[in-house]
């Protein structure tokens, strides 16, 4: 990596999919993380709500954050001027179309207004802390994003913080990603007690949108993964959706359908009283536990869009709707069972002993959640605890992670030898290129060229390998140009979810790397090679004939991410 300037400040992002947060820290005073909690117009909280609020064009935006969700001054019947939009993470990623909300802007957008919003508070809170800094190229972010995250994601992600105007250049070295369970490990390494030499522990990371997990072995004073990351959409967001799914029974699915589309902010409030009044609360150990909602009180807009039938009944219960205690549980169960699975693989997959369950992110606080799991993992695992502010142990994470960096690039400076805090990844994936070889016996006749070959996907990295950090994987074999004539060659590098492929059929398209063989003759030599850094993949090639090593740039696809 390259760096400008001496690093003076590192920042922690946690955009989330319902609430975002970022920490800091000053490299040149104590190190010590800060959690900011001074919101504008909201204060005393780690985290923020990811909501936007925009014109009726959805062009400007009103508001951000808390502001965007709270009612403020505008009242009911003129809400329409204005339009509230959340949820869009939920849009970045591989979940199920069907189960992606419906946003009235491109969910892009929607990512680099909020990005740009927050960016600009971050810039002046920084600035105000260091006088004279040059954000651009002195101040190192860290994002960090969900594990089942690809390169493709992260790539839209940077993309999204250039645009919003969080980083100068698109590839700069001054923004790098971690996952969200990782940052978490981080966190959990280096404050709580329980995690000493020779400790293998799962963080399990429950979110809005994703739950992560990862277990982590300290050795060193060092982070070994060992085994591979897990992560799945069954946040509690999806609680949230059950809630309105069975309200939807009761007012009709139709209502709630207009209530999005018209009067999304007060639907947005009505879910936020249920969280309080019901989903943080509720334990699943008291059976006349209940929720009430009264309409007339918490969305009295929602009168206007029932059906005659359903006015009448609900007048006939004075607009009041009561959950029992089965009917909430009936909202948790299935998210939880997901969880529980995630776990229970992991545990499996693990060649260690874990003896430390760490709950984290908003969801983890859940008094249920944690109830649940003790019952299924208690003889398995010795301790399952909350750390302190768990809903800031990503995003504290996330900053010591650029601290470690930080760290490492300082002491290399001055020729010494440092440790980052990570010591090696688990693939999620497989990675590999596709090269052309000559056609044999097995080969589908259909894949043959007019010149005797096949396309085939050559493997270099498969999903579970354990790699080490920074280290280079070469292709275990040297590659040609396929006639004397050819002047360059253009790598195509893959990745898939399957081990040994054949053929790239069904694979993502990572990006390319092309490389200059403008020398002359067939025995032209080339070696390639992959390397996985904090969270970002290199490729390199060399001509073997001559010495030279090419100047090759590995790009993302943009056709993919635009």
């Amino acid at each position: 990596m390259s760096w400008k300037n001496d690093i003076r400040a590192v920042v922690g992002i946690d955009f989330g999919t319902t609430y975002s947060g970022f920490a800091y820290c000053l490299t040149d005073f104590t190190k010590e993380i800060h959690t900011n909690k001074d919101w504008e117009g909201y204060a005393g909280h780690y985290k923020t709500n990811t909501v936007l609020e925009y014109d009726n064009d959805f062009d400007k935006v009103l508001k951000w954050g808390r502001p965007a969700f709270s009612k403020g001054t505008t009242n009911e019947a003129n809400e329409n001027e204005s339009r509230s939009v959340g949820l869009f993470k939920l849009h970045l990623g591989k979940l199920q179309d069907h189960l992606k909300p419906k946003l009235p802007v491109e969910y892009k957008k929607a990512i680099i207004d909020y990005l740009k919003e927050m960016g600009e508070f971050i810039k002046k809170k920084i600035i105000e802390m260091v006088p004279g800094v040059n954000f651009y190229e002195q101040v190192l972010i860290v994002i960090s994003v969900p594990s089942e995250y690809s390169k493709m994601e992260l790539a839209i992600m940077r993309k999204c913080a250039f645009e919003a105007d969080l980083i100068e250049e698109e590839y700069t070295n001054y923004l790098q990603f971690t996952t969200e369970p990782e940052a978490a490990a981080i966190y959990c390494m280096k404050n709580c007690f329980e995690v000493h030499a020779g400790t293998t522990y799962m963080i399990v990371d429950c979110g809005g949108g994703t739950v992560d997990l990862t277990t982590r072995k300290l050795n060193d004073d060092q982070l070994n993964e060992v085994t591979e990351r897990a992560g799945d959409y069954c946040g509690s967001s999806f609680i949230d959706e059950a809630f309105l799914r069975h309200l939807g029974k009761i007012v009709g699915n139709s209502t709630i359908d207009k209530l999005r589309d018209k009067k999304s902010k007060s639907l947005q409030r009505m879910v936020d009283h249920f969280c309080k009044k019901a989903k943080f609360p509720f334990t699943g150990e008291d059976t006349d536990f209940q929720y009430e909602l009264d309409i007339s009180d918490i969305i009295k807009v929602l009168k206007k869009y029932v059906d005659d039938e359903t006015k009448e009944l609900m007048e006939e219960k004075n607009w009041l709707i009561e959950i029992d205690f089965e009917e909430i549980k009936l909202m948790f169960d299935p998210i939880v069972e997901k969880i529980i699975k995630m776990i229970e693989t992991q545990l499996e997959n693990c060649r260690d002993e874990c003896s430390i369950i760490y709950l984290v992110g908003g969801f983890g606080q859940s008094k249920y959640l944690k109830k649940r799991i003790e019952e299924k993992f208690k003889d398995q695992v010795k301790t399952i605890v909350v750390p302190e502010d768990p809903i800031a142990a990503v995003v504290r994470g996330a900053t010591l992670y650029g601290v470690s960096l930080h760290d490492q690039i300082y002491c290399m400076r001055k020729d010494e030898d440092i440790k980052f805090v990570l010591k090696n990844r688990i693939l999620n994936y497989t990675y590999g290129i596709k090269v052309l070889r000559l056609f044999k016996h097995g080969d589908p006749p259909e894949r043959k060229t007019s010149g005797g070959y096949v396309q085939s996907f050559f493997r270099i990295a498969k999903r579970g390998d354990n790699v080490d950090i920074d280290k280079e994987i070469p292709l275990d074999k040297y590659l040609y140009p396929v006639n004397e004539f050819q002047t360059s060659a253009t790598f195509y590098i893959y990745y898939t979810k399957d081990d040994d492929p054949k053929y790239c059929d069904g694979m993502e398209l990572l990006g390319t790397l092309k490389v200059d063989l403008s020398d002359d003759g067939p025995d032209r030599r080339v070696s390639f090679a992959l390397s996985f850094g904090q969270m970002e993949l290199t490729a390199t090639a060399r001509n073997e004939i001559n010495g030279r090593n090419y100047h090759a740039t590995f790009e993302i696809n943009k056709e993919m991410i635009n």
